[in-house]
């Protein structure tokens, strides 16, 4: 059983339009894939600076926490060996002033510290 199936020939000028086509398609999908690759690699040194300085602002906060009780052991043992209420009071006076100062400090330190990494997070 013999079909006549007449040859079919894609016209020449059809040809070139489709492989222009594709051409410009996979330069679009490269175009996108390259986008993406650059966007998840900011992506992830935003991630990464964050935690870093997460990490950073942690780390002081447990130093300053480590010498806040520390300072509060001393004052008691002061305390434990004053020998009247005069040095009870005085004691007491200068250890709040000395605190005050201390958590003023690390206050600010600390602010800075978190101003510093918003900032390195945002310029990512």
């Amino acid at each position: 059983m013999a079909t006549n199936i007449p040859n079919f020939e894609i016209p020449s000028e059809m040809r070139a339009f489709a492989e222009k086509s594709m051409a410009q398609a996979k330069q679009a999908l490269d175009g996108f894939v390259s986008a993406t690759q650059q966007a998840v690699s900011a992506a992830e040194n935003h991630a990464s600076a964050a935690r870093s300085g997460a990490k950073e602002v942690g780390e002081l906060a447990l130093r300053y926490t480590e010498r806040n009780i520390a300072s509060s052991f001393d004052f008691a043992q002061k305390l434990l060996r004053a020998k009247g209420s005069d040095e009870v009071m005085s004691l007491h006076s200068e250890y709040v002033k000395e605190q005050m100062a201390a958590l003023a400090e690390q206050a600010r330190e600390l602010g800075q510290k978190s101003i510093k990494m918003a900032g390195k997070s945002t310029s990512n």
